[in-house]
């Protein structure tokens, strides 16, 4: 008995095969699992809202969008300038629409790929003047702790000098300078607010704050130093901040929490993270005490 013609397309969809979905990309944590070197490329992540994370496996870059243009911190180690630019590329922005550089602390590791940054999106670079006067020349400031271990990068083109607590505006972008310095003479933590719906979050880029330093210094014979140090972890300590970012992705358990294994935001963050800082260094100190025992 012919079928009625009214069941033939019911038929016919069901035959017809079904497209596979398409492949889930891989999440950062996912990409960089037992992979941690500072140039070690992976894929890009939104973070939240409008800031997305464009670095290396092992060092974080942050990428934070808008209509008028976007905002990039931190370069990388040398050949980690061309990996941040792809990761720009990939997460769908145009590398022309980068309007500024801005950096954390003017060490290789970080600051070693802005040149090659600068030039494949034509960014101005802004620093604050301790930061600014290394990265111009890429030679290490001799009153940095680590001096004696770190290797020169490529010099870079400063266009803005920031000054302690000055906002950098783009369109609706309004990114704080706060002079931390510590781990660098030109350390440099960055706060902003980023919102998605009525959803808001006080972010901040909160510079490395471990006492390290090259063999042979001890950070006991330069009391005014320590002082600084101190001074600055207690600022950091008192950021708005309750969605924290670092230059060292694992210094604030950033993967974890981009996968979810730990709150993303959290009131406190940042108070959170300076304390490792003010432990850090009072170990420090009571080591090179100890060794200066007869």
């Amino acid at each position: 008995m012919p079928l009625p013609f009214a069941t033939l397309p019911v038929l016919l969809l069901a035959a017809t095969p079904v497209a596979p979905a398409a492949p889930v990309p891989p999440t950062v944590p996912q990409a960089c699992a037992g992979r941690d070197g500072w140039s070690e490329p992976t894929v890009p992540q939104r973070i939240f809202a409008n800031v997305w994370y464009v670095g290396t496996c092992g060092i974080s870059a942050i990428l934070i969008t808008s209509a008028q243009g976007h905002v990039v911190i931190d370069g990388g180690p040398r050949d980690a300038g061309g990996l941040i630019a792809a990761s720009i590329v990939k997460a769908g922005f145009r590398l022309g629409d980068v309007r500024w550089i801005l950096s954390s602390h003017e060490h290789h590791d970080h600051a070693g790929g802005i040149a090659e940054l600068q030039r494949l999106t034509g960014a101005k670079v802004a620093a604050t003047a301790p930061n600014a006067a290394v990265l111009e020349t890429g030679v290490p400031a001799p009153q940095d702790p680590q001096s004696g271990d770190l290797t020169p990068f490529p010099a870079v083109r400063v266009r803005r000098v920031l000054r302690d607590g000055e906002v950098l505006h783009l369109g609706p972008i309004a990114i704080k300078a706060h002079a931390t310095p510590g781990h660098s003479p030109g350390s440099t933590s960055w706060t902003w607010r980023a919102c998605e719906g009525r959803t808001c979050h006080a972010m901040a880029y909160a510079d490395s704050i471990s006492a390290v330093a090259a063999p042979g210094y001890r950070f006991t014979d330069h009391p005014d130093y320590v002082a600084g140090f101190r001074k600055a972890l207690a600022r950091v300590a008192s950021l708005p901040c309750d969605l924290v970012i670092t230059p060292h992705p694992s210094a604030s358990n950033l993967f974890d929490r981009l996968a979810g294994k730990a709150p993303l935001a959290e009131t406190g963050a940042c108070r959170r993270y300076a304390s490792q800082g003010f432990a850090g260094l009072q170990a420090r100190l009571a080591s090179e005490a100890k060794e200066a025992r007869p």
